[in-house]
């Protein structure tokens, strides 16, 4: 099993800065894909931002140019860097951690319980 724990979420002014970060433990390596979430109320769970093992990225249209995530593959920690908040970022973001084995097609997918971020004024 792999348990994940999100942390660093708090109460910021809009362009304010925020880094969340996610603790991976148990059975994890850096074969993982990782990928920040959020979820508003009454919205859907959006993926914010990827990055593979070997340091891919991809971000969401809404946060490029202010989001970076980044990975710490000794310290088994992703990180999700928030410049320029805007109200719009206010969510629970979480972590996941998601696994493919070609072999077999099986996957593994894993999530932490969230992180509140909110940017108000």
């Amino acid at each position: 099993q792999v348990q994940l724990v999100e942390s660093g979420g708090g109460l910021v002014q809009p362009g304010g800065s925020l880094r969340l970060s996610c603790a991976a433990s148990g059975i994890f390596n850096s074969a993982y894909k990782m990928g920040w979430y959020r979820q508003a109320p009454g919205k859907q769970r959006e993926l914010v931002a990827l990055i593979t093992g070997s340091g891919s990225i991809n971000d969401a249209d809404s946060v490029k140019g202010r989001f970076t995530i980044s990975r710490d593959n000794a310290k088994n920690t992703v990180y999700l860097q928030m410049n320029s908040l805007k109200p719009e970022d206010t969510a629970v973001y979480y972590c996941n951690a998601h696994l493919t084995v070609v072999v077999g097609r099986i996957e593994y997918d894993y999530w932490g319980r969230g992180t509140q971020v909110t940017v108000s004024s």
